[in-house]
């Protein structure tokens, strides 16, 4: 009986580590927060214990074999996870995270306490330290440019020196009352206001329209 108390201690440290994980994600509004890092870093000590010690000298017992599906078994977690959206990939990092997270609950069902607590320090300095607004950690963000002009020859150049770019990403061409109607989509990533955009348009009476949209 004493023997499994200590073993129950191991579950309780890994629901420690594993609330102040998933408390750091819930604080940045992210897909996996306090419940899901909780229950798989729970989940991963619960079944390091039992591969640990619940077959006891037996020759058919292996922890290193069941700590392995614990690994592999989080990979399809995160793998529901992740999703693509927009030509952009969302949900890796928070992926990456709780397969770290049942890192943390395998230490802990082994008795490494201090690999466990130094662990979640360093995931949580990491996340935090990575989320600081410095430019070196700040991911670029681009913006969709949609904007409708008359082309008489030189306004296709006017318009990439506008938004300071190279090339139209998409291109429709079409000719009404007379005259030849561009509507371009191009990306930036200067975050042009309303005010710019209107200034732009006030310049060059070619532009017919502009339209801005957050890319990612």
């Amino acid at each position: 009986m004493l023997e499994e108390l200590k073993y129950l201690i191991s579950i309780l440290v890994s629901v420690i580590l594993g609330f102040a994980i998933g408390y750091e994600r819930k604080l940045r509004f992210k897909e996996a927060g306090i419940r899901t890092h909780t229950i798989v870093c729970v989940g991963s000590a619960l079944i390091m214990v039992v591969s640990k010690y619940g077959f006891g000298d037996s020759i058919e017992a292996d922890a290193s074999r069941v700590a392995a599906q614990i690994v592999s078994g989080i990979g399809f977690l995160g793998a529901g996870i992740i999703i693509y959206r927009k030509h952009e990939i969302h949900g890796l990092t928070t992926a990456a995270g709780v397969w770290a997270t049942s890192g943390v609950g395998m230490a802990a069902g082994a008795g490494l306490y201090i690999v466990a607590l130094g662990a979640t320090i360093i995931i949580i300095a990491v996340q935090c330290l990575f989320h600081l607004n410095c430019r070196i950690f700040r991911t670029k963000k681009y913006f969709q440019i949609k904007i409708c002009f008359v082309n008489g020859g030189e306004e296709c150049g006017k318009v990439k020196e506008l938004f300071q770019t190279d090339r139209f990403n998409r291109l429709i061409i079409e000719r009404k009352g007379g005259e030849t109607l561009y509507h371009a989509t191009l990306n930036t990533d200067e975050e042009y206001s309303s005010a710019q955009l209107q200034e732009i348009m006030k310049n060059n009476p070619f532009i017919k329209s502009i339209e801005r949209c957050e890319e990612g």
